[in-house]
């Protein structure tokens, strides 16, 4: 059971060179590592929308990757929105 006072949940839109280059399934492994819970998809305008759940240390480590992504990656730009934890198990790459 997650502590409230020390989880996290954040909804990111990544932009810039982030489709086509392992940005999702990248971030699945990372967000394994940090034993996050949560999804990300591809946008049809070319950005990544992820959605990451759990310890706020692991959830803010993310985002700090979610900067930079894989290497063939080139964010330009993250949008975050902080929400509601849910509960949600597992990190799921949708398509």
């Amino acid at each position: 059971m997650l502590d409230g006072a020390n989880t996290r949940r954040v909804t990111l839109t990544i932009r810039g060179v982030v489709q086509g280059v392992f940005f999702r399934e990248s971030s699945r492994v990372e967000a394994a590592r940090l034993g996050l819970a949560g999804s990300v998809r591809n946008l049809q305008d070319g950005g990544v929308e992820l959605v990451a759940e759990g310890a706020a240390e692991a959830v803010e480590a993310l985002v700090e990757w979610c900067h930079r992504g894989p290497p063939a990656a080139r964010v330009t730009g993250v949008e975050r929105r902080d929400e509601e934890i849910t509960g949600v198990v597992g990190f799921v790459v949708l398509r």
